[in-house]
C-alpha cells in the first residue's frame, strides 16, 4: 500500500472516530441538568436561599412498527404505522430552609420529583379497500365489499414520583 494511501486512510479513520466520540455523549444523555444560581442572591440578601434544580428530557423517537398482514384484506392492517417516542417528565430538586420555632438553628423541606419515563405511540390509520381477495368460487374474480378506514388511538404511559421530606440542616 502506498504512504499517500495509508495517510488518507488514517485521516478517514481518525474523522471516523472523532465523529463518533463527539456524537456518542449527546446520544447518550437522556435528560439535560438545569441548575439555579441563587448563590449571589445568598450573598447580597445575607440569608439562606433554597437550592434549586432541574433535569429536562430529550425526546428520542424509535422505529415504526412494520406493516402487519391480515388474511383476507389486501392492504395490511396499519396503512399508517404508530411512531414510538420515548422521552421523560421534568425533574426537580429543591431543598429551602425553614427557621426553627425554637433556636437560631434551620431545618430544610426537600422536593425531589426526578426525571419519569414517557413512553408515547403517535396515532396511526388503518384502512380496507372495497374488494375481497380473489374468490375461488367466484373465477378467480374478487368480491365487493364495503371500504373500511380507522384512526389507531395514540397511547400514552407515564409514572410520576416525587418525594417531600423534612430534616434538620441544609
Amino acid at each position: 500500500m502506498k504512504s499517500t494511501t495509508r495517510g488518507t486512510l488514517a485521516a478517514v479513520l481518525l474523522a471516523a472516530a472523532a465523529g463518533a466520540a463527539a456524537a456518542t455523549p449527546a446520544a447518550a444523555a437522556e435528560t439535560v441538568p438545569v441548575p439555579v444560581p441563587l448563590e449571589g442572591a445568598e450573598t447580597a440578601l445575607g440569608m439562606e436561599l433554597p437550592k434549586v434544580g432541574g433535569e429536562i428530557p430529550l425526546p428520542m423517537p424509535g422505529a415504526p412498527d412494520g406493516p402487519r398482514y391480515v388474511e383476507g384484506s389486501l392492504v395490511p392492517d396499519r396503512a399508517l404505522p404508530q411512531l414510538p417516542v420515548g422521552a421523560g417528565l421534568p425533574g426537580l430538586g429543591m431543598r429551602t430552609p425553614i427557621p426553627r420555632v425554637l433556636g437560631d438553628e434551620f431545618d430544610h423541606v426537600a422536593l425531589d420529583a426526578p426525571a419519569g419515563d414517557v413512553r408515547a405511540l403517535g396515532p396511526g390509520a388503518t384502512l380496507d379497500l372495497p374488494l375481497t381477495p380473489p374468490n375461488p368460487d367466484n373465477f378467480g374474480l374478487p368480491d365487493p365489499k364495503l371500504p373500511a378506514a380507522g384512526v389507531v388511538t395514540p397511547v400514552l404511559q407515564a409514572v410520576p414520583a416525587a418525594d417531600l421530606g423534612l430534616g434538620e440542616g441544609l
